[in-house]
């Protein structure tokens, strides 16, 4: 009879998960904690600390239900500290006869897995069913398509869930309420206080283990507040549903100085390691409007980012890899900026993003978007650097929707295959979307001299810089229409401004370099 492994991976936290599906009652399960996986890029050291804590609840789960566990913790002895050799190890050490795992969230273990399909012990690759679609419904669906656009995909998933959707309409009368919601932040506005997690025994072991290991690692696990267990993750939804939903909608573009969170969910980091399920948080939100408890911008908003927005950029990175991971359309070159490990600059916009980072392993989608993200594209900061950088510091950076997010959106680096321009900005829209610019020693209003806003110069300066690829997009001819009327002497004036400070800007190889090496060249390589 044979007699499987069941690998689960720390993404893979749910009793739904394929690989545990009809398996045989000699079947062994396996939770690996190994070096490799938590050191590949400094990963911040709450995004280690959830990860351990969250699989050592969920084999405690797994033995409750009656499965056969084992579990190698980073202090074992005889751990391999590389996920493919320790799975293999165990598999010999019980006797098994292969090894069965679900599809994982990045093509380097994803590649390095079907490699060994036909080894001695052979693996078995089974798709990950816990999302709305597959790779394979995506692919289908991006056939024939010469534009890969959200918007299009995430009506297709409306009909096809019939999430907000009343015979056959959309409801509310259209698909998209995105005009609604881009309310700049209020002064004085309250927000709620997520629900406060207190590590139990086995989570501070988890967090003793990590802290051990990696102490250079970003962050401390004294701030650390996700949830690792089911029960905990179903209690943030709940918070989320009741307190912070309604409003959501119409603040999710604004930043505040005070609150890291807003009224956003929190939930992506559950819903990434499989705490949650997108069905469950979608139709949550939905039965909420039905309810009339929250409006319907905020709902469709939401819903967009789940069903729309996170599974079509897993489809993206699905159908587009590996070559899509050495796409750097606009020739950037330079290291990340120093500042972004330490939040070491006096424009405090990125400061205090880069500080929320430190503290939380969190900062909301515009924070990363318009914020470090749009900083990083006006500068030139070479696609591996970045993408390396939001992969080690974000609790919720999956590659397979890092990427796409970071390579894709941020830089513009995929040549638009994700969006039709790129997400290039002033400083007036961050004046406009927070309460930043008053604390700061720039003013968002001046373009040049020692009081200007950084940001308003680089992004005259990027635009000039890359006007033979820019220019003819649709989307960019009335900004460039402004740059040609520009006066001469104010364009130069510009230009100097912004050249003397890239000059200065301080930039960094990357954190902790010589404790790990990035796999981003090679994880390109088939």
């Amino acid at each position: 009879m044979s007699k499987p492994l069941l690998l689960i991976l720390g993404d893979q936290l749910s009793l739904s998960l394929a690989t545990l599906r009809d398996a045989p009652d000699n079947a062994v399960v396996a939770l690996c904690e190994v070096t490799q996986e938590a050191h590949y890029v400094p990963h911040h050291i709450h995004k280690i600390g959830l990860f351990f804590a969250a699989m050592r609840h969920f084999a405690q789960q797994l033995r409750e239900t009656g499965f056969q566990v084992h579990y190698s913790e980073l202090d074992d002895t005889d751990n391999c500290q590389t996920l493919i050799e320790e799975a293999e190890r165990l598999a010999t050490l019980y006797g098994c006869d292969g090894i069965r795992v679900a599809r994982p969230g990045e093509w380097r273990l994803y590649s390095a897995m079907q490699d060994r399909q036909t080894a001695d012990l052979p693996w078995h690759l089974l798709e990950d069913d816990r999302f709305f679609t597959t790779p394979d419904d995506f692919s289908l669906w991006a056939q024939s398509r010469k534009q890969l656009r959200l918007e299009y995909f995430y009506r297709e998933q409306r009909k096809r869930t019939g999430l907000l959707m009343e015979n056959g309409e959309p409801v509310g009368g259209q698909w998209n309420f995105d005009h609604d919601n881009r309310e700049p932040i209020q002064r004085d506005l309250l927000f709620p206080t997520p629900p406060l997690h207190e590590p139990d025994a086995l989570t501070r072991a988890a967090f003793d283990a990590a802290t051990r290991h990696f102490p250079d690692h970003m962050g401390d696990l004294a701030t650390f507040n996700w949830p690792v267990t089911r029960r905990q993750a179903l209690g943030d939804l709940r918070h989320f549903l009741e307190h912070c939903l309604a409003d959501f909608g119409r603040y999710q573009d604004a930043i505040s100085e005070s609150s890291a969170f807003l009224f956003h969910s929190r939930l992506s980091a559950a819903l990434n390691i499989g705490l949650l399920t997108p069905q469950e948080v979608c139709q949550a939100a939905e039965e909420r409007y039905v309810q009339g408890k929250a409006p319907i911008n905020a709902v469709e908003g939401f819903i967009r980012q789940i069903l729309g927005w996170r599974e079509y950029v897993r489809g993206l990175y699905w159908t587009q890899m590996p070559a899509y991971k050495r796409g750097n359309h606009l020739g950037f070159e330079r290291d990340l900026p120093a500042f972004y490990w330490d939040a070491n600059t006096d424009m405090h916009c990125l400061r205090r993003a880069v500080e929320m980072t430190m503290e939380n392993s969190y900062a909301h989608h515009i924070q990363r978007l318009m914020v470090t993200g749009n900083f990083a594209l006006l500068c030139g900061v070479k696609p591996e650097a970045l993408c390396d950088w939001y992969l080690a510091v974000y609790v919720d950076a999956c590659e397979w929707v890092e990427l796409p997010n970071t390579l894709g959106m941020v830089l513009h680096a995929d040549g638009g295959l994700m969006g039709s321009k790129p997400y290039c900005a002033s400083g007036k829209y961050i004046n406009k979307m927070s309460d930043h610019c008053q604390h700061c020693r720039y003013s968002p209003n001046q373009v040049t001299g020692e009081k200007a806003c950084p940001f308003n110069s680089l992004y005259w300066h990027f635009l000039e810089r890359h006007r033979d690829k820019l220019s003819q997009n649709p989307r960019m001819k009335l900004i460039y229409g402004s740059l040609s009327r520009m006066k001469p002497d104010k364009r130069a004036a510009i230009h100097q401004q912004a050249e003397q400070f890239l000059a200065q800007l301080e930039t960094s190889p990357g954190y902790g370099q010589a404790c790990h090496t990035s796999g981003y060249a090679t994880e390109a390589t088939p």
